[in-house]
């Protein structure tokens, strides 16, 4: 069990989601940037959210945490460790390193 969570690049988070049936990857940004795009199958996680999350997900399934730039998905992610949760991962670069990376994205406004 992991003791702290690891970090990813985009492309290896888009590989883990691929690749992992229960995978998740959660967004932590505002839900103004959330709605306005977000990657793909993303689940917007807030304080709000965080019953429904418990609700859907596993301890054991891999979750990757994603916000801006990379930075306050680390907190979040050591939350989730804290939790219980066994393979936790923290986007590097967060949604801007996504955007770069070319990865798919959902958006509300095409």
């Amino acid at each position: 069990m992991m003791e702290t969570f690891t970090e990813i690049s985009p492309q290896q988070a888009w590989e883990l989601l691929q690749t992992e049936e229960n995978a998740v990857l959660v967004d932590i940004r505002d839900n103004i940037r959330f709605t306005y795009s977000h990657p793909q199958g993303a689940f917007h996680l807030t304080n709000q959210s965080y019953g429904q999350f418990l609700d859907e997900v596993n301890y054991e399934d891999p979750i990757i945490v994603s916000c801006y730039h990379g930075n306050s998905s680390r907190n979040t992610a050591q939350f989730l460790v804290e939790q219980g949760f066994e393979q936790v991962y923290s986007l590097a670069g967060g949604f801007d390193g996504w955007m770069r990376a070319e990865l798919p994205i959902e958006t509300a406004y095409p």
